[in-house]
């Protein structure tokens, strides 16, 4: 494989069975299905990672693997590997490999009004045959358990007390309500218009809030969907610690550092999982695994902990979202990754009072395409600005990192004119 325009396109995605050419080698993505995982398939990626790739491994935001640093003599072995073993599908397409993402705890989580699990997997049966949906295409399954509102998404169902659910349309409106029955049908009528535009306009079109307005109103007279009020909001999920589950056990959260394990680590979460009797191991969205059906939280929280991962809820890092940055991407024009644990750290007062932090490496903005409260984009080994906004969005002026990191540290509003010297040559 060489380096085309489509692996530098917004909006495609690689797979197992298509890499993309990155600056540290090719990049292969793994989407277990529903997340989830075994600590033999655990083991089996991370020796695969060992003897195909770099080592390292990447958690996305939608819960999937990236193994880094392939080969392209390795690459035709480990796919052979991962057909064989179940961990990739021969079957892969250009749509989105996971269309659906419920919460990782799905199934076992206290709160829920309908099976997430179960509906996610209908969802994606439904919309199987849609072609030309768009490779980032995202549903959202909130049942009531952890509120998934950080998320961005195309379309949102939250399930309401009684076990219907309501959808958010990308304008804001909340429609409702459907029945668990009518869900994967009511879904897949509303994203036919998404495949249909992006399948004209292809570099245009690229979500559901691409649409005008007036795009999704057929569909939502035709499912005799009306406007409603939006569901009462619930405070923010934990993207690490313990969380109770059904029957009196526990699940466990742990994050890998802006989504960065190597295999040395991986292998060490499966011993953690079989050693604690976990009942499964799943990926989350906030970039790192839950253990569930644990009988003693803090010792596996104590564990994870040991071995790099951020476990503690008001961790800094939490709140930032970071690309890997140059050079292992190819677009990349500042070490994103490499400066974003000090950049957390600097801005950890702003955090801690509600502030995202997206560092991104390039204006593609791949670990965070929605907006953050402040975005710092790629530029010429610096990075520029963009308050409450995307990676895409105009900055204001370019910064250097330490300079950027005097700032997030400072007390008061963010203002460029307050720090004159942050200007980089």
């Amino acid at each position: 494989m060489t380096r085309t325009n489509a692996s530098l396109r917004r909006g495609w995605c690689p797979g197992a069975l298509r890499p993309m050419e990155t600056g540290d080698g090719w990049l292969v993505r793994l989407h277990p299905r529903g997340g989830r995982l075994s600590v033999d398939d655990l083991r089996r990626i991370a020796d695969l990672a060992r003897r195909h790739g770099s080592g390292l491994i990447d958690i996305t935001a939608r819960g999937n693997l990236q193994l880094r640093g392939v080969r392209p003599e390795t690459h035709g072995p480990l796919v052979a590997e991962l057909l064989a073993t179940g961990l990739a599908d021969a079957d892969e397409g250009d749509g989105p490999q996971r269309l659906v993402l419920a919460s990782p705890l799905a199934g076992r989580e206290l709160g829920e009004a309908v099976d997430a699990a179960r509906l996610a997997e209908e969802i994606g049966a439904a919309c199987a045959g849609l072609t030309g949906l768009p490779a980032k295409t995202l549903v959202v399954v909130d049942a009531g358990g952890l509120p998934l509102d950080d998320i961005a998404a195309d379309l949102r169902l939250c399930a309401d007390a009684d076990g219907a659910l309501v959808i958010a349309l990308p304008d804001g409106r909340w429609m409702g309500s459907v029945t668990p029955a009518e869900v994967p049908a009511a879904v897949r009528a509303l994203l036919v218009p998404l495949a249909e535009a992006h399948r004209r306009e292809p570099d245009r079109v690229r979500r559901l809030r691409d649409l005008p307005g007036e795009a999704l109103e057929p569909a939502v007279a035709a499912l005799g969907l009306r406007p409603i009020g939006a569901p009462v909001g619930r405070p923010a999920a934990p993207r690490a610690g313990s969380v109770p589950e059904h029957g009196g056990t526990f699940a466990v959260m742990a994050a890998a550092p802006f989504g960065r394990l190597d295999t040395a680590q991986l292998d060490a979460v499966a011993a953690v999982a079989q050693g604690d009797a976990a009942h499964g191991i799943r990926t989350t969205p906030w970039r790192g695994v839950a253990l569930t059906g644990l009988a003693d939280p803090a010792a596996t929280l104590a564990a994870l902990a040991g071995i790099g991962l951020i476990t503690d809820p008001v961790d800094p890092r939490l709140a930032v979202h970071a690309c890997p940055g140059s050079p292992a991407c190819l677009r990349g024009e500042a070490p994103a990754q490499a400066d974003a644990a000090h950049l957390a750290m600097a801005a950890a007062s702003r955090i801690a009072g509600g502030l995202t932090l997206h560092v991104s490496g390039c204006a593609k903005g791949c670990a965070h395409p929605g907006r953050a409260g402040a975005t710092l984009v790629g530029q010429g080994g610096g990075y520029g600005l963009v308050l409450d906004g995307t990676a895409s969005d105009p900055a204001h002026g370019r910064f250097v990192a330490d300079s950027l990191a005097r700032l997030l540290a400072a007390p008061g509003d963010l203002a460029f004119t307050s720090v004159p010297d942050t200007v980089s040559p």
